[in-house]
């Protein structure tokens, strides 16, 4: 039986205390106030990874998965710019942003240099130095050294990623959070969510702070804390605390224990603790002194540089992209790959990109237009629908219309003057009641030629044409909707597929996933996949990309694909900078065999380690060169 302080119970839910968490010793508060994060798992996904790796490489996976890069990447727009242009800029920038904290308060600057390290904020873009354990490491990642021996700011020295920028970063610093005897400095706690982008840079939002200390105002120090997700005594996870909650610095607090190593850093308090949970937005701490000192690129030469991960580049390059082709970005959004392949290419040829979300089509076209590209072509499409039924016209269907075209958006000519048709149909609506009747009618006949169309819906498309498609349809820019592509129809295919983002860095809780709903994603991206090969043309390319470390989600795939599809052939992929991929097999508790790659196979895809002195992402890339499908 459980004992009456093993137990947490908040907003009337029971959770487990960790057997690890005990009140730290007074006389040394280093280890409560510190970044020491332990990610937690679900049983049975850690046990599989544990096959897969090894206990050791896991744990370092593990750990390394808990801190950002120590490094920013930023993709050069070479068509607006050039690496050495930006380095200069961003130099400049730099210097700027020194002199202005200087000028606006010199103290605050000094406050925030590390004894130790030297490390200095500054403001928008931060001088640091990097120091990278790469004694033993492969002419690679050797050319990852060689890219900060020349300041915190050089081109990547990888061959054939020129165009590409390195800012470098440096954490985890220890901070001085100014704890007093029987006086705990006063401190918010946030959301995991809200503290993994502190990690990364951002500022602490108004909607991320979960509880706050009494009496806190405008300007005061304030230390950031975080609340991770905690075992419940029902098995599952959960929070556990309801937002508002007043924090006295006592072990009767939420989560007081938990949170031991759980301190993310130090900033001052923008609002007061009642504004704070009065309004709705807003910067609630600006944070002065971090762990983890990473630049920030927010409004930062917007159209020149795009913020991008290693890897993330590395997967729109292998897919080799050539001038005048035709390619297709299956799930495109937000639109970091769909442009590198479109610079790639000089913005000569057609690149399509789908996502099934309007609004992130939206941001495909907003992202295409700041970067002043022509060749994107966009839809909102479900990737697992891309290829058009034979009953339906393999083209733009309906344009989801709207207030004003922000974004890029090619319309065809046919669905131009379809468009066109339609609306004049609408404005004779009052002029001539026979003439409309006659419209509708030759609308809903053109629309059976393909598929029935009820009145009802045909009404609906009329009033959304002559109203737009109101506040809960579209938020602004027009988007076309598409019923899929012909067979064959692309000389390259991209698909980063959804995935459970495993590899995802910083994360603070990988609780949530389930050797089940591991299964799941698999499943999910087989099908997508299954389209990918039928949209490929003879001779073409697919190149599949995903952001986790599940070996079911990457090795497993690509064993799938080469089974399934005998005219598939696995090739290198040029640059080859990430590590090789898992040989073997795993067999489950419940009998399911998951089979990996085999030997031979596993240096022709990259396997991006975050635990690699890469300090990347976990991300795997592998590409297919499709051969005659009559075979």
């Amino acid at each position: 039986m459980k004992k009456a302080r093993d137990l947490v119970q908040t907003s009337g839910r029971r959770f487990l205390r960790l057997p690890n968490s005990r009140t730290p010793k007074m006389e040394d508060m280093s280890e409560r106030y510190g970044y020491k994060p332990i990610l937690r798992w679900n049983p049975q996904v850690e046990e599989y990874f544990v096959k897969a790796y090894g206990a050791d490489h896991f744990s370092r996976i593990s750990s390394a998965l808990t801190c950002p890069s120590c490094y920013s990447c930023v993709r050069v727009n070479t068509l607006k710019s050039t690496s050495d242009a930006i380095i200069q800029k961003l130099v400049a920038i730099l210097k700027e942003t020194e002199r202005g904290d200087a000028n606006d308060n010199l103290s605050e600057c000094d406050a925030n240099v590390n004894a130790d390290t030297g490390v200095k904020q500054k403001g928008c873009l931060k001088e640091t130095s990097i120091s990278l354990n790469l004694s033993d490491c492969s002419k690679e990642t050797n050319a990852l050294k060689e890219n900060f021996q020349t300041g915190p700011i050089s081109k990547c020295q990888f061959p054939g990623l020129d165009y590409v920028v390195f800012v470098g970063g440096s954490g985890p610093h220890v901070i001085d959070y100014g704890y007093i005897h029987d006086k705990p400095p006063k401190e918010v706690i946030v959301s995991r969510k809200c503290a993994e982008a502190v990690l990364r840079g951002a500022q602490v939002y108004v909607p991320g702070v979960m509880a706050c200390s009494a009496h806190v105002e405008k300007g005061d120090k304030i230390a950031v804390s975080v609340a991770v997700e905690q075992p419940g005594l029902d098995g599952g996870w959960g929070l556990g605390i309801t937002r508002g909650t007043v924090l006295q610095g006592l072990e009767t607090d939420p989560y007081y224990f938990e949170r031991n190593g759980l301190y993310i850093g130090q900033g001052r308090a923008m609002m007061s603790r009642a504004g704070m949970f009065r309004v709705s937005e807003g910067i609630a701490v600006d944070m002065s002194n971090r762990v983890f000192k990473l630049p920030s690129f927010h409004d930062v030469l917007e159209g020149e540089i795009f913020l991008q991960n290693l890897p993330s580049i590395v997967t729109a390059h292998a897919l080799d992209p050539r001038k005048g082709e035709r390619i297709l970005d299956m799930c495109a959004a937000p639109g970091g790959k769909t442009t590198a392949i479109a610079i790639l290419m000089k913005d000569e040829g057609e690149v399509v990109a789908v996502d099934r979300s309007h609004n992130k089509v939206l941001d495909i076209q907003k992202l295409a237009a700041e970067m002043g590209l022509n060749c994107i072509t966009t839809y909102k499409l479900d990737a697992l629908k891309a290829v058009c039924q034979r009953n339906d016209s393999c083209s733009t269907t309906d344009l989801c219309c709207s207030k004003e075209d922000d974004g890029v958006t090619n319309l065809s000519s046919d669905m131009l003057s379809l468009h066109v048709e339609r609306e004049s149909s609408i404005t004779t609506e009052g002029m001539n009641g026979e003439s409309h009747k006659e419209n509708v009618s030759n609308c809903t006949e053109k629309a059976n030629e393909r598929t029935y169309v009820s009145k009802a819906d045909i009404r609906k498309n009329i009033r959304r044409m002559r109203n737009g498609p109101g506040r809960n349809q579209c938020s602004g820019g027009r988007v076309q909707n598409s019923k899929g592509f012909s067979p064959n129809s692309f000389d390259r295919v991209l698909l980063d597929a959804p995935c459970s983002a495993l590899g995802l860095r910083p994360r603070l809780f990988s609780g949530e996933e389930t050797i089940q709903s591991l299964r799941n994603h698999a499943k999910y991206q087989r099908r997508m996949f299954d389209q990918a090969v039928q949209l490929a043309r003879p001779g073409g390319v697919i190149v599949y990309s995903t952001c986790t470390i599940n070996p079911g989600e990457n090795e497993a795939l690509v064993r799938y694909a080469l089974d399934t599809y005998k005219f598939l052939s696995l090739v290198q992929q040029q640059p080859s900078i990430g590590g090789p991929g898992l040989v073997g097999h795993c067999e489950f508790p419940d009998g399911y065999i998951e089979e990996w790659l085999r030997p031979g196979e596993e240096k022709l895809v990259q396997r991006f380690d975050p635990s690699s002195p890469l300090d990347t992402i976990g991300f795997f890339i592998a590409k297919f060169v499709v051969g005659s499908k009559d075979v």
